[in-house]
């Protein structure tokens, strides 16, 4: 290759670098809500998550909020419903000041790899036992992992089920400038890999009814 075929790759790749450095968060982190009474959020979120789901489900006037999520991370897999990050997301919410009747705990009792997808499983068989089946809802998640949230609960969900999205901004690093913040490249490339992953490799087994 001639220096100027080696000049132009580099301009190349300087300039779609710079666009991905800009456009990486607005891309991991979308909302798009669907219109829905159901909230759902991921149990295993920081607690400003949490708090910014109370406000949510307030404003958003639903009638139900439930929490998802695996037996929690270091623990030597399933033993019970209450260990688990569902069962953690609940009992905050509740300390933080939601009505308990307007908590509902969705347990996954799958430890281990594809822990978002089995928690949506496990949401998809409980909307199914109790006359849910079929119902749009949102999913309130953090931040950058909110694309790769909502890939995986729609895997999971027949394509008649819209499942809408929110993600809340970490406030620990600014999103239009994250590689300034050690906190931003650790959550940027850690979920730009995994998405990359689920998106690419991740083929799980359709659900009944597709």
């Amino acid at each position: 290759m001639s220096c100027r075929g080696w000049l132009a790759l580099i301009l190349a790749v300087a300039v779609l670098g710079g666009v991905w450095m800009l456009k990486v968060h607005s891309l991991l982190a979308p909302t798009r809500r669907v219109d829905t009474k159901i909230l759902v959020v991921e149990g295993w979120v920081h607690e400003y998550v949490l708090r910014a789901a109370m406000v949510e489900f307030q404003n958003g006037h639903y009638e139900k909020l439930y929490t998802t999520g695996g037996p929690i991370i270091g623990s030597d897999g399933f033993t019970n419903d209450f260990n688990t990050a569902a069962s953690v997301g609940a009992e905050l919410l509740v300390k933080f000041g939601m009505p308990k009747d307007a908590v509902q705990l969705v347990p996954s009792h799958i430890a281990g790899r594809d822990r978002t997808y089995s928690s949506a499983l496990a949401l998809r068989d409980w909307f199914g036992k109790n006359n849910l089946a079929g119902k749009n809802f949102n999913v309130l998640t953090e931040d950058a992992h909110a694309r790769r949230t909502q890939m995986l609960f729609q895997k999971a969900f027949v394509p008649e089920v819209t499942v809408g999205i929110i993600a809340v901004t970490n406030p620990d690093y600014e999103p239009q400038r994250w590689w300034r913040y050690s906190e931003g490249v650790r959550e940027i490339l850690g979920e730009s890999i995994a998405w990359f992953y689920a998106a690419v490799f991740f083929h799980p087994a359709a659900p009944p009814g597709r």
